[in-house]
């Protein structure tokens, strides 16, 4: 491991000067792939160089320990190797965490599908939640959002809404969102009290860049018709809605929300290769983690991930038994335990797998 490091702690000084030459910015992918590289070797190292000044700590409060001849000083460095060794193992164990291979979509931007499940009117409103969730943390990571396509509802909720977002490492924190949330509370139109029980489902898709997806026009249908809102209400005279339909695999895409028939039709191409893109990346995934014994992050739409109880301002996620009792907190976007839960207990799994 301690090889592995210094290794990783030589590229590191290899891609700092890489990045200073003024002539770099010439290329934008190849600058964006040394900043996310860049990234990650800094966390890294960073957490490289604690080890070591731990390691040295422990090293000398041993040596004092089993030659300080005053009895009160020998006793006081025995403690405080003690501790130091504690501390050492939990950075060896976080070492080992930050060693397992980087997925090489994680620097991806998104598309982010939301959709009503069982529950009606409830299932849309909670679905708005979670955009606006969802939105939220965006705002706090400094992400992008651009609403795609979506179909409201009369009661304000959204039957489906599909956006993308754009920044830093965002489907590396993502990620572990696609599955079926549970919403367990009292719906405003109640009023005996009783608590429903609905669900929205949550598709989470690295968005393809136009070297990773291509499409061929004998491989697209595309119609255009008139947009409609909620309860089939006009909300344009012309022929701007686009359904694109990608022949070899059936899939359909639809994009009503702008005026433009162009942009409708842009939009709905990106969630197209988005979705054609995970289709592909499903099945390398499933390949190259055949042998682990389980999966976080395996995006499947039908898996029940988390329960949203708001009578008990609980929010659990079923994969990494996680209970937090701030469900507001969670709503207004305040996702980061999650998301770092879920990401230590996916290494840990696969550091289980490899052993």
């Amino acid at each position: 491991m301690i090889d592995k490091l210094e290794e990783m702690a030589e590229r590191f000084s290899d891609v700092e000067q890489l990045i200073s030459q003024p002539d770099i910015h010439k290329d934008p992918k190849r600058y964006k792939e040394l900043m996310q590289e860049h990234s990650h070797l800094s966390e890294v190292v960073s957490a490289f160089n604690e080890f070591k000044r731990a390691r040295a700590e422990l090293e000398g409060a041993r040596e004092l320990s089993e030659n300080e001849k005053d009895p009160d000083l020998r006793e006081m460095a025995r403690e405080e190797a003690n501790t130091l060794e504690e501390q050492v193992e939990e950075m060896e164990q976080r070492l080992k965490l930050l060693l397992v291979p980087k997925d090489p979509l994680d620097g991806k931007d998104i598309i982010m599908e939301i959709r009503a499940g069982t529950g009606g009117d409830e299932a849309s409103l909670f679905a708005a939640d979670l955009y606006r969730m969802y939105g939220r943390y965006a705002e706090e990571q400094r992400w992008k959002l651009e609403v795609m396509t979506s179909s409201p509802t009369e009661v304000g909720g959204f039957k489906e809404i599909v956006f993308s977002a754009s920044g830093k490492n965002v489907y590396g924190n993502l990620k572990y969102e696609s599955g079926v949330h549970r919403v367990q509370r009292v719906p405003e139109t109640e009023s005996g009290g009783r608590i429903h029980t609905s669900a929205v489902t949550v598709a989470v898709l690295p968005e393809a860049e136009d070297t990773d997806v291509e499409l061929s026009q004998e491989e697209l249908r595309i119609d255009v018709y008139r947009s409609s809102g909620p309860g089939g209400q006009s909300v344009n005279t012309t022929d701007s809605a686009v359904r694109v339909t990608h022949i070899p695999t059936g899939t359909v895409v639809t994009c009503q929300d702008e005026k433009s028939q162009h942009k409708n039709k842009a939009k709905a191409l990106r969630v197209l290769k988005a979705r054609l893109y995970e289709l592909e990346e499903t099945k390398k995934r499933a390949e190259r983690d055949s042998a682990r014994k389980s999966q976080i992050g395996s995006g499947d739409r039908s898996e029940r991930i988390r329960t949203y109880n708001f009578p008990q301002n609980r929010v659990t996620d079923h994969r990494i038994n996680l209970t937090l009792y701030r469900l507001e907190a969670v709503m207004q976007g305040d996702l980061g335990e999650l998301v770092e839960n879920l990401k230590i207990s996916d290494r840990e799994e696969y550091l289980k797998s490899e052993t």
